[in-house]
């Protein structure tokens, strides 16, 4: 099981997040490419950090939205956003080349990874730019999502990815931040949702129902207070459970 994390979500003199505590526990690193967090100091260090741990770096794109962190909904020409995209990929890997280890996956951000859970079109615009970049690049998404769909019809790898720190709806989204308890802090609880997701294949949802979730990759958000210790009580309880942690790169 992959266990990612997003990093480099600091800004000029702004920081968010211990990235070098976090390297030392994760397996994949999605650095923030400058749109929603980030600058070129800031992602050539944490492209730097994680080459020298040996963790997989992946692009975090998103929508051009420094001051809403990438997580206010934006209504964009599908052509813009494949631009956006192929840009952020391009930049990231620049430094990740720099460093010696190039790009290896693509995910997207806040509001525009919930968005192309459900909408086709848009999911579209973020697949054709990994097709013109490269499209043996894979795409980390939600499983049976709109943007897993359409990596899949382009022949571009889709990778399904789990939350362990985020409460999820029935039909497999994630609840809106908005809500009260769709963010969840207590690092038990987490630990213990990532070990149903890797173990059994599930996930109970903020209903209490248990829903089916197969996953390669899991989650926890940089930017969570605690994440560092919510990481470490995810990585802890995999490995007890004999499941071996690694980042899903390195199975392709």
């Amino acid at each position: 099981m992959d266990l990612n994390a997003d990093l480099g979500e600091g800004f000029g003199a702004w920081r968010m997040g211990d990235d070098d505590a976090l390297l030392e526990v994760v397996t994949s690193a999605n650095i923030a490419c400058g749109f929603h967090a980030g600058d070129p100091v800031v992602m050539r260090r944490a492209a730097e950090a994680a080459a020298r741990r040996g963790v997989a770096i992946g692009a975090h794109v998103s929508y051009p939205d420094l001051r809403g962190f990438g997580r206010r909904d934006m209504d964009l020409p599908a052509a813009q956003v494949t631009d956006d995209v192929l840009y952020q990929i391009g930049a990231l890997d620049a430094f990740a080349r720099a460093a010696g280890s190039p790009v290896a996956y693509v995910k997207p951000h806040g509001a525009l990874y919930n968005r192309i859970a459900a909408d086709a079109g848009l999911a579209g615009a973020v697949v054709a730019a990994l097709e013109m970049y490269d499209r043996r690049l894979p795409l980390l998404t939600l499983p049976g999502s709109a943007a897993m769909q359409a990596a899949e019809r382009a022949g571009v790898p889709a990778v399904a990815e789990g939350f362990a720190d985020r409460a999820y709806r029935p039909d497999g989204q994630l609840v809106s931040r908005k809500e009260p308890g769709a963010v969840i802090a207590d690092a038990g609880a987490v630990a213990g949702r990532a070990l149903a997701m890797a173990r059994d294949s599930t996930v109970t949802t903020a209903g209490g129902h248990q829903l089916t979730l197969r996953v390669d990759s899991l989650c926890v958000h940089g930017d969570s207070p605690g994440a560092v210790g919510l990481a470490r009580a995810v990585r802890n309880a995999l490995t007890s459970a004999g499941i071996t942690v690694r980042a899903f790169t390195t199975r392709r």
